[in-house]
């Protein structure tokens, strides 16, 4: 496992994360304390493995095994196809974002 070399700040993540959002045309959940939890999550996995794994799962630390759930991860598209956002609620699509309403829980799809 490669430790980075500069370590992400909450801030290089919430970047990382808006251009993600910006560059898919999605849009980031509203709740400012939500992501900033997500932003830390993400940072802390950064800092550990040297990539962005997804902070609702549990990442493996060898990048191979782990490269499904390389922040956004394979299963964004899906879940945001069937529920209109991630299993994180971290990216919305746009329309669910102009519904107003929160995410919920939905069903994991990573293979165990």
């Amino acid at each position: 496992m490669a430790i980075p070399k500069k370590l992400k700040t909450r801030e290089d993540t919430l970047n990382f994360m808006k251009m993600v959002a910006d560059k898919q045309n999605w849009r980031l959940n509203t709740d400012r304390e939500f992501l900033e939890i997500l932003a830390d999550g993400l940072s802390k996995n950064f800092n550990r493995y040297g990539y962005y794994s997804c902070p609702c799962r549990d990442a493996s630390g060898i990048r191979e095994q782990d490269k499904d759930i390389v922040c956004p991860c394979d299963y964004c598209r899906p879940d945001q196809q069937e529920f209109g956002h991630c299993y994180c609620g971290l990216y919305l699509t746009p329309e669910f974002f102009d519904r107003g309403t929160p995410p919920s829980s939905i069903p994991e799809r990573r293979p165990e």
